[in-house]
């Protein structure tokens, strides 16, 4: 999905895939469902200024002409309804209450990136083996130069340690396919859960009566992606993951369109933390503002209240995960920006439509959320060349670690630049791969370079997909893999069938591993790739930690013990 505002090339919110993009769609209410803004009661985010403020908040919602419709006590928020124009603003006036968030898109996944050449061989089926010794590799592995560049392959990790399926990762994003065969083996469904009610106007026609889909369903690809970069497992067909015998999780807090609420994104991260995940993968970030200030004073009272409750209960919810063991991984985004010294904002908000105004934006107080939030680990992208890849967002302060995410301009000036190759191929649910056109519909052979097909008889009934798309989105799921490897290597039993490991020592394993990048240069240009000067991105620090790289390109053998490269 890491994508989020209309971009060129580039879900998650979703942070990721060949195009980043968010389109803005107007904010529907509780009762609402038309996307028209009405008089119907509007649902709120409220958050009190402490957990101990809890009964007060409640009170003031009250107050305020609000009604209380769930409430979390241990993390200090509500969810309320209203139908008065002037609820926010009451409740906010109360000392018991921190800010107030209408619900809104949180949110937008990218599309696969228009960019066509010619159709790759598509790759017959094999069928699963018995389980026993590692296989040598898997069928389409030769496609995935980014599992190689971290050293997840068996000649490498794997061999050391292909996860435990006591390790479970969660994957907060818009569904996962449970029923891909390179994800069902690991998928756990019992313990997955969907927090995302479709909306009509922003989802199109709901598949269920209820418009609660299952929890082993995708119907936007990203997640899918996302969790097959994970943990795709080795079963002779497709690809394999980072880390191919973990446990896989969906904790749904995207709908179909790629939008993320704030309500459904908190009980996402939540769960995590309740249901013993000890890594989740967080490709997203909150719409809709780029990034979230307190108090700028460009802003008015309400959107400074929209933009605390934001900050306030995201870092709250994140906190209560790392505390109950939750390793967090996030994608630093795909606006080329350097987080450390961002610029003057001249897009946000960018809903309801032509709200946005210019401001200017203080790098301490302002936050990219939830890659900047407390105890997460943000990544940036890079390329199959080792190079950043245009796209990614970066910064001194910001960028953890670096990890493979695609860059289709790699390679400017050869034949190797703008070749779906460049990109991270992972799996593509079924019935988006159908219902793309992009495959003959009576063999079920893929048409077009960037979707790759495996098929065991002639027909798409026979047939699963893999898809070819770049983001820093594709680059957080290697980072959340090698993460899952060392709770692997190194965990404890939890009490409770898994194993467990503090996410501080993950984040030391994870960082002190990783493979050393230098700055190539004070500032790194992208004329060669076509791209203007706002794409040249200044590197600064040292070989062992820079705004580019972080600490490094992870490494997954040296993570768990392995010899360094």
């Amino acid at each position: 999905m890491t994508g989020h505002r209309t971009r060129a090339v580039a879900v998650a919110t979703a942070l990721g895939a060949a195009v980043y993009g968010l389109t803005a769609a107007p904010c529907a209410t509780a009762a609402d469902t038309t996307g028209n803004p009405s008089d119907k009661a509007t649902s709120y985010v409220v958050v009190a200024a402490d957990t101990g403020s809890v009964a007060a908040a409640k009170q003031a919602v009250t107050s305020a002409g609000g009604t209380v419709t769930s409430e979390d006590a241990e993390l200090g928020i509500l969810t309320a309804t209203s139908s008065a124009t002037d609820f926010a603003a009451k409740a906010d006036a109360s000392a018991a209450v921190s800010g107030v968030a209408g619900d809104r898109r949180i949110g937008a996944v990218p599309r696969a990136d228009p960019l066509k050449r010619d159709l790759r061989d598509s790759v017959p089926v094999a069928r699963r083996p018995a389980r026993g010794p590692l296989p040598k590799a898997e069928p389409l592995a030769d496609l995935q130069w980014d599992m190689a560049m971290i050293n997840a392959t068996p000649s490498g990790s794997y061999r050391k340690q292909p996860g435990s399926r006591q390790v479970r990762v969660g994957i907060i994003d818009t569904g996962v396919d449970g029923n891909h065969p390179d994800i069902k083996p690991n998928f756990d469904k019992a313990l997955s859960r969907n927090f995302v009610t479709d909306i009509p106007s922003l989802d199109g026609e709901c598949e269920q009566p209820s418009c609660v889909d299952p929890v082993d369903t995708d119907d936007n690809e990203h997640g899918t992606h996302v969790a097959g970069t994970i943990g795709a497992s080795i079963n002779g067909v497709g690809i394999a993951g980072v880390a191919p015998n973990v446990t896989l999780v969906n904790i749904r807090a995207g709908g179909d369109a790629g939008s993320f609420f704030l309500e459904p994104t908190l009980k996402a991260i939540r769960y995590a933390g309740q249901a013993g995940i000890d890594v989740v993968n967080m490709s997203f970030y909150i719409d809709p503002w780029l990034f979230n200030c307190a108090a700028n004073s460009a802003d008015s009272p309400e959107e400074q209240r929209e933009q605390r409750a934001v900050i306030e209960a995201t870092q709250r919810a994140l906190t209560y995960a790392h505390r109950r063991g939750v390793t967090l991984v996030a994608a630093l985004g795909n606006d080329h920006l350097d987080l450390g010294s961002p610029p003057v904002d001249k897009i946000s908000p960018n809903h309801p439509a032509g709200a946005a105004h210019e401001r200017t934006i203080d790098n301490s107080t302002c936050l990219s959320l939830p890659a900047e939030g407390r105890h997460v680990i943000g990544v940036a992208s890079v390329g199959k060349s080792g190079k950043k890849a245009d796209y990614s967002n970066h910064g001194t302060e910001q960028t953890d670690v670096a990890a493979p995410g695609g860059f289709l301009r790699d390679f400017a000036g050869t034949d190797a630049s703008r070749q779906p190759g460049n990109l991270v191929l992972a799996p593509m649910p079924h019935h988006l791969a159908v219902r793309s056109g992009l495959i003959d519909a009576t063999t079920g052979e893929s048409k077009d370079p960037f979707l790759v097909s495996s098929c065991g008889a002639p027909g798409p009934e026979s047939c699963a997909y893999w898809q070819y798309l770049q983001g820093t989105s594709m680059a957080a799921p290697h980072v959340a893999g090698v993460a899952a490897l060392i709770v692997s290597q190194y965990g404890r039993p939890d009490g409770r069938g898994g194993k467990t490991l503090d996410p501080d020592v993950v984040d030391r394993v994870l960082r002190g591993t990783a493979i050393d990048k230098i700055c190539p240069a004070p500032v790194i240009s992208y004329k060669a790739e076509g791209r203007g000067a706002t794409y040249g991105s200044p590197c600064t620090g040292t070989p062992a930690r820079n705004s580019i790289y972080g600490d490094g390109v992870v490494d997954a053998l040296a993570a768990v013990g392995g010899p360094r490269r």
